[in-house]
């Protein structure tokens, strides 16, 4: 923690010496940034556009973890299906992602839905591919064992299935967040009246790089807390099965 805190430092007082020996509007220093996060803040600009760009995250995020993990378990236990759906896969892996936004708006419109689905439908087969390894995976001993103890559907799920897939599910969780958090942002760019995207485009055809930079650090602040706060206790408790006492 120490050491993050000193390279962190360093980073800044790099940031200060080189704004202040440039004294270039285009390298504004720590403290113009630091007053212009203070002064959007306080008319709430900041927090609105944020939770803008978080809406989004969290709605696409949700839907290709949910659609996601039951494409990849169903392709892993079927290889009939794995090999029906794969080429869709292929194919989803390859596109670009500005590719599928431009479709999504054009197709649905210049809405929420469309902005949430081109986010979701990038994110998906990053899920899928993940997933169907961890189904893959599972042990078949476990299976037979539910076989032979007529365990119901769900208790074989609940109890077997999700603990034998919660390192695979922290995986996709955490590789497709930081995918989800940039996609995001571009959709907001292309096609959004609001979020932090919208702001950045906004702020870059005014060549603003205080705004540029106060919503870009934020932005990255809010993403490492979620990243340090949610999604790494979360994989840690994922992974407990795995290790074994000395």
């Amino acid at each position: 923690m120490l050491q993050r805190t000193y390279s962190l430092t360093a980073l800044i007082a790099i940031w200060g010496v080189a704004a202040a020996l440039l004294q270039s509007r285009l390298l504004p220093g720590p403290l113009t940034i630091g007053a212009a996060i203070v002064t959007d803040i306080r008319t709430g600009e900041l927090p609105f556009q944020m939770a803008c760009t978080l809406g989004r995250v969290a709605g696409s995020f949700a839907i290709a973890m949910v659609l996601g993990t039951i494409a990849g378990y169903a392709m892993g236990r079927s290889k009939a299906f794995d090999r029906y759906v794969d080429p869709w896969l292929v194919v989803l892996l390859n596109m670009p992602a500005l590719v599928i936004i431009i479709f999504a708006y054009i197709w649905i419109g210049l809405d929420e839905t469309a902005a949430i689905v081109a986010v979701a439908v990038n994110k998906l087969p990053n899920v899928v591919v993940v997933m169907r390894e961890g189904a893959r995976a599972l042990d078949p001993e476990l299976d037979e064992m539910a076989k032979a103890y007529q365990f119901a559907r769900l208790s074989r799920i609940r109890n077997l299935v999700l603990p034998q897939l919660a390192p695979y599910l922290a995986a996709s969780s955490r590789s497709g967040l930081s995918i989800v958090w940039k996609i995001v942002l571009v959709v907001e760019l292309i096609g959004r009246p609001n979020g932090v995207g919208f702001v950045l485009g906004s702020a870059f055809s005014l060549f603003d790089m205080a705004k540029i930079l106060s919503y870009a650090i934020c932005f990255i602040v809010l993403m490492l807390l979620i990243e340090s706060l949610v999604v790494q206790p979360l994989e840690r408790r994922a992974n407990r099965w795995r290790r074994r006492p000395a």
